[in-house]
């Protein structure tokens, strides 16, 4: 299928649902730095290693359960509270890119720092940024900026987790308008023993076409208005040193004027705001990954067992790889995507989405391998690999569940060409009116299918896993045409087939990002452009087994075994335990 032309929707993933690579979006490797803010960034980097090497101690902030209040106020003279608020309103000022790049530095040393500076500013503050009037970023920027505020997301409920439209918490508007009064609960929200700004969501009663409807509403509350207050800290498997509590609202007092957007559009503002800031997610698993690679390689290197170094084996060598190989990937998904922020006027929440996906997954690799090299001393608590093993698992619930988001890349990722095929169905009925149309359609189709999709600007080194690109990108784009034929509007409850759909997205956008930053490296000959190549191959070759597997599992429909994994969990669900008998016969 060939995408509509001039889409000004379409990123650059949505385009990979067409079959479609636009390679110019990509090639050379987007770089959402320009020579100021990159002077910017490195003005910032090393003030901030120096504070981070020499005043966190990540193992007391574990054992304590929390982060000292003078190392809060630290990282809030050093301007960590304001990276991305505009430099109007007192903050850093700082791109997708350089945020990413911060953000990444602070995770490879604490994650629970990191987790309180994103809470606060890629979810806390961020729809004040994207949807806040004049008046509202005038009044509250500024302080969220030098950490006066600290803000916290208030979403999840005890009864609705990833199921956002299903809040219960109420906002009713007062007599005269003037206020709102905000009843219900709110959980697991982080920063929320130390917030004093919150973003709030609550149901609110909307005209509807002339009818009163719920719709959700998003509010921004200050601590200070009363009525609102946080439960106990949550005890946590890791990320201990960031705060995690229930939030309850009871009567809180909330001027009208404190309403983000306009009545209703509060689902719309927190999947945006969702959305949007995933990938400073992606970019601290980057950062955990690499410290822990480096704290294993040292090991690896020094430690000997039957006369060799643990690095002389090859089942050593082989985690190695692979956990470099993954990292790789994570990190050139993760940078594409802030360099597609920061340069195309589109909607890169698919691109940001993969990243957090894939970024995650391979954390919880890379900490699970890295441990395994350490042996027994992995699991003690002197070394940080049992910490980051149990902060580690916290990425693939939080900011929506890895599961989750598979079914939204999917979903969104098939939308458009969905409508491609509705606009093409009725262009049919009429197709002397729409002759045009349905000729464009046959002439981009027999096209693809002929030669494929052309990627010119990749280096000549990565021809083969070039051609791989191409060709899994076309078959992609025929698997996404022909599951919509088959099943219309039903391929919403085909999930297992929308996992491998997922699955697909992520590693042929994988393929492009390590294609492109390998290929940028060799044609700039810049250090370890060879070792980076090698790396864009093992994973271009390992993702087209992937890829073929899924492809093939499409084309078999009920025969792929789907069938038998669905049956197979009924059964035990409805159970309730764990079926066969046991093989001693003694129950």
């Amino acid at each position: 299928m060939s995408a509509p032309p001039d889409d000004p929707k379409l990123s650059f993933a949505r385009g990979l649902f067409f079959g479609d690579i636009a390679e110019e979006a990509v090639f050379p490797f987007p770089d959402g730095l320009d020579d100021d803010a990159r002077e910017t960034l490195s003005l910032l980097m090393d003030p901030l290693d120096k504070f981070l090497e020499q005043r966190v101690d990540s193992a007391k902030i574990d054992h304590d359960a929390a982060l000292p209040p003078s190392l809060l106020k630290e990282l809030k003279d050093m301007g960590l509270f304001g990276l991305q608020i505009p430099a109007e309103y007192d903050g850093l000022d700082l791109s997708n890119t350089g945020y990413a790049r911060l953000f990444e530095r602070v995770a490879q040393t604490d994650p629970s720092i990191a987790v309180t500076l994103g809470a606060h500013q890629s979810i806390g503050l961020k729809g004040l940024l994207l949807f806040g009037n004049d008046a509202q970023k005038a009044r509250y920027l500024p302080r969220l900026a030098s950490g006066d505020l600290v803000a916290a997301f208030c979403l999840t409920e005890p009864s609705s987790g990833s199921d956002a439209a299903s809040l219960r918490a109420r906002a009713i508007l007062s007599a005269d308008g003037q206020h709102y009064l905000l009843n219900g609960s709110k959980i697991w929200i982080t920063n929320g023993g130390i917030a004093d700004f919150f973003t709030v969501f609550c149901q609110t009663e909307v005209d509807v076409d002339g009818e009163k409807k719920d719709r959700i509403s998003a509010f921004i509350v200050e601590r200070s208005f009363g009525g609102i207050r946080n439960g106990k800290e949550e005890r946590k498997l890791g990320i201990k040193g960031s705060s995690t509590t229930e939030i309850f609202l009871e009567d809180c007092r909330v001027p009208a004027t404190n309403m983000l957007g306009a009545p209703g559009d509060g689902l719309k503002i927190a999947l945006t705001i969702l959305n949007n800031g995933r990938f400073g997610l992606a970019a601290g698993c980057v950062g955990g990954m690499k410290r822990l690679i480096s704290l294993a390689a040292s090991h690896a290197n020094e430690r000997r067992q039957f006369g060799r170094t643990l690095r002389e084996f090859g089942l050593i060598k082989e985690k190695f790889a692979r956990m470099n190989v993954a990292l790789y990937a994570a990190e050139s998904m993760t940078y594409m995507t802030c360099g597609l922020m920061d340069t195309a006027k589109v909607d890169c929440s698919i691109e940001a989405a993969i990243a957090k996906v894939f970024s995650s997954e391979a954390m919880w690799l890379v900490s699970n391998e890295c441990l395994q090299v350490m042996g027994g001393l992995g699991y003690m608590k002197e070394y940080p690999f049992e910490r980051f093993v149990r902060d580690a698992r916290i990425n693939m619930i939080f900011e929506g569940t890895n599961e989750i988001l598979r079914l939204f890349i999917a979903l969104s990722g098939i939308q458009q060409p969905g409508d491609h095929l509705r606009d093409l169905a009725r262009a049919i009925q009429d197709p002397l009116q729409n002759y045009g149309m349905l000729l464009d359609e046959l002439v981009d189709r027999v096209k693809t299918r002929v030669q494929g999709e052309q990627v010119d600007r990749a280096h000549p080194r990565l021809k083969r896993s070039v051609v791989h690109l191409e060709d899994k990108v076309v078959a992609f784009g025929h698997a996404v045409d022909g599951l919509l034929r088959h099943f219309g509007r039903d391929i919403i409850e085909q999930q297992l087939l929308l996992a491998r759909v997922a699955n697909m997205a992520i590693d042929l956008y994988g393929m492009v990002a390590v294609l492109s930053r390998a290929s940028t490296a060799l044609d700039s000959q810049t250090d370890h452009a060879e070792h980076q190549a090698t790396l864009a191959s093992i994973f271009c070759e390992e993702a087209d087994r992937r890829l073929r597997r899924n492809l093939r599992a499409l084309e078999m429909g009920p025969k792929n075994g789907d069938r038998e994994l669905t049956k197979v969990a009924d059964d035990l669900l409805s159970a309730g335990h764990y079926l066969p008998s046991h093989p001693t016969k003694v129950e």
